[in-house]
């Protein structure tokens, strides 16, 4: 089954590499689609669709992150769709 889903991860998450890490975890798992962003906040956004396995396996290593990062919170955004995020392009998952 297919889903989207947004998460926010909090922690030292930012200047680490955790975008880039992200990019090429989501290569690994296969069959995502998405972003990864840098917000003010010092947390990191990723809205990614795909299958629920590999959705999972996704929320499940950002959990950890690369190995420079700390992660404190992986939370599931819910209703913060908005015209202003960025559109997930089929096959692709990129850095913003």
């Amino acid at each position: 089954m297919i889903k989207e889903v947004f998460i926010k991860i909090y922690g030292r998450v930012q200047g680490i590499g955790f975008r880039y890490w992200a990019v090429k975890k989501a290569d690994e798992i296969g069959g995502l689609s998405g972003w990864v962003h840098n917000e003010s906040d010092g947390t990191v956004e990723i809205m990614m669709r795909g299958e629920e396995t590999a959705i999972d396996q996704m929320v499940v290593a950002c959990q950890k992150g690369p190995l420079l990062a700390r992660v404190d919170k992986v939370e599931f955004v819910v209703g913060r769709w908005s015209g202003f995020l960025p559109p997930i392009e089929d096959g692709v998952f990129k850095r913003y």
